[in-house]
């Protein structure tokens, strides 16, 4: 029963990080609210099932579903300038999953995801800048950082604060842990 239960969740979750990747607004990198689902999905589901969760997105998006923000999906999204940040979720996943014992409590919780977000940026802005200068289009590594990251700073920490009020209310009223 536990396992019929853990699939449903990261299934249920990795639906919840797409739709959360369709909410969009257009730029460079789009503003989307996916970070807010991953968000969600670790604190609800922890990190072992978040992580499955997380590669079932990509996976979907890979193959064809468009699961990706602009309702993008396929493995040019992945090889293209933003698929580092894509590519990014999935550590983050795994930061989060590796420090999930030693965590005690939801500020630990957030400075691992914090640190896991950060992670993602770099390894997101990195694939940017390579991506942009192999292409054609001679930026710096700051400017990259400028477009890629300053912007999303303050949302992604909102996106952050609001998972964790969410996922407290949903452990509050169901009674439980639900990454048990």
């Amino acid at each position: 029963m536990k396992k019929t239960i853990d699939l449903t969740r990261t299934a249920l979750m990795a639906v919840v990080i797409s739709v959360c990747a369709w909410i969009s607004v257009p730029s460079v990198i789009p503003f989307t609210l996916q970070t807010f689902g991953i968000f969600l999905t670790m604190k609800l589901i922890g990190g072992k099932n978040g992580t499955l969760a997380v590669l079932l997105y990509v996976i979907l998006g890979t193959v064809g579903l468009p699961v990706f923000s602009g309702f993008s999906s396929g493995l040019g999204c992945i090889i293209g300038p933003t698929g580092g940040y894509i590519t990014g979720f999935i550590i983050l996943s795994l930061i989060y999953w590796l420090f999930e014992k030693k965590m005690t409590g939801r500020i630990m919780e957030d400075i691992v995801l914090i640190g896991g977000l950060a992670v993602c940026y770099l390894f997101g802005t990195v694939w940017f800048y390579l991506y942009m200068n192999r292409n054609g289009t001679d930026i710096s590594f700051l400017k990259a950082l400028g477009m890629c990251v300053l912007p999303y700073i303050i949302p992604d920490m909102l996106k952050l604060l609001i998972a964790d009020l969410i996922a407290g209310r949903i452990k509050k009223h169901t009674g439980k842990d639900t990454t048990d």
